[in-house]
């Protein structure tokens, strides 16, 4: 039913509207976000870039109903890895969630990582975004380290 590839440049558009759909779906855990129209990525550069790779997943009828990308970054000297991979862009269409295609994205973007050997993964969610903590400890995260603010204007 689902299929799973790499993003093509013909896909922005599309890939846009996924981000605004993320967006979206994190405004009511960040108040620090602007209002109106914001853009978290520059997708073109993940699309061309070899250190990163946008996945989607289509359905039979060629929609596209899902994304996510990972990035190769520089692990922090004092850690056991010299690089890891950073998840993000993760998004499913409200009308096929529940039905495995999370899994399905998180598979080919850890199946990138392990042909880079790269075999340490990250990413990050809110805190009170239960809906996605669930998804991906299903898929074997663990919750590693929590962020913290304060906004000293509001004293």
């Amino acid at each position: 039913m689902y299929k799973v590839r790499k993003a093509r440049l013909e896909d922005i558009e599309i890939l846009k509207a996924f981000e605004q759909g993320i967006i979206e779906a994190e405004r009511p855990f960040d108040e620090t976000l602007k209002d109106g129209r914001i853009s978290y990525y520059d997708l073109t550069v993940f699309i061309k870039n070899d250190d990163s790779e946008i996945y989607v997943v289509e359905t039979e009828d060629k929609e596209l109903v899902a994304s996510g990308y990972a990035k190769i970054l520089r692990g922090k000297p004092y850690l056991k890895h010299e690089e890891y991979a950073y998840l993000g862009f993760m998004f499913v269409d409200e009308n096929h969630r529940g039905r495995g295609v999370n899994k399905l994205i998180n598979d080919a973007l850890f199946d990138w990582c392990k042909e880079r050997e790269i075999y340490e993964v990250r990413l990050d969610v809110y805190n009170d975004n239960d809906p996605a903590l669930r998804a991906y400890e299903k898929s074997g995260f663990k919750r590693h380290l929590i962020n913290m603010r304060l906004s000293l204007k509001d004293e």
